[in-house]
């Protein structure tokens, strides 16, 4: 094994998606999605190395032929978390990011603000979560959060949380971004709990930690991100990175 680091920033770059198939090698604004997401985490410096975990032969060899650090996973593992449990086993590290491979908005200010509650000795596990827009409210699609005021995350839903009874406009909607950055213990803790029954429900691996008592803590970003599901997300995708200024200068 490695010699351990202390954070690193792993890719789950799963080439079978459903939804949208071979999606992480889909191009956008002139580069493989992967790219994107790839070259967005190395240019964060908090991070010691990068890694592309992938369950496809054709991942792995388009990331050594770019001088990608990557490696191949079973191509069973259930979720993200899965996959970056497997790189646990060979890559040690204290922090582990999981960086998704599907989130080509992903700026190192992302990673920046996931690692901050690490300050606290307390936090085992962090996310991200920003305000929600008014149509993404309903959508079941875009996952809602509510914390306590400490940053701790009580609950994860694709419903509307919280419920605004009164309909008083006021109920502050997070919109929960899927990246998560965990201590090694927490991570493979959750590797070996069975999945939960809201897990299962709401389809959200995240609510495994906290219905065994693990507590997630939210750190609030201003940065949206759109995570590439369907052949519409990559098209606004494309749209918006076509008209930035580090799609003309060569990505970053």
């Amino acid at each position: 094994m490695p010699p351990s680091l202390k954070i690193l920033g792993v890719i789950p770059a799963r080439l079978a998606s459903t939804r949208l198939p071979r999606k992480v090698l889909r191009t956008i604004a002139g580069a493989p999605m992967i790219e994107w997401v790839y070259k967005a985490a190395r240019a964060c410096r908090q991070l010691d190395d990068v890694l592309i975990a992938t369950d496809s032969d054709e991942v792995l060899a388009l990331a050594r032929e770019r001088g990608w650090s990557a490696m191949l996973t079973s191509p069973v593992c259930a979720s993200g978390s899965d996959r970056v449990y497997e790189v646990s086993g060979k890559i040690s590290a204290a922090i582990y990011v999981n960086i998704q491979g599907d989130e080509p908005l992903l700026k190192p200010e992302h990673i920046e603000a996931i690692l901050r509650p690490f300050s606290r000795p307390e936090v085992q596990v962090s996310t991200l979560a920003t305000p929600c827009k008014p149509e993404e409210i309903n959508n079941p699609n875009a996952v809602k959060v509510v914390t306590c005021p400490d940053g701790r995350a009580l609950y994860f839903s694709r419903g509307p949380i919280p419920y605004d009874r009164d309909h008083s406009g006021n109920a502050p909607y997070l919109k929960h971004l899927g990246l998560y950055a965990y201590r090694r213990e927490a991570l493979h803790r959750f590797a070996k709990l069975p999945p939960s029954p809201l897990e299962t429900i709401e389809r959200l691996e995240q609510l495994r930690f906290l219905e065994n008592g693990i507590d997630i803590f939210v750190e609030i970003t201003p940065y949206d991100t759109i995570g590439v599901d369907t052949e519409a997300d990559l098209q606004a995708v494309e749209a918006m990175l076509a008209a930035t200024p580090r799609a003309e200068e060569g990505l970053l």
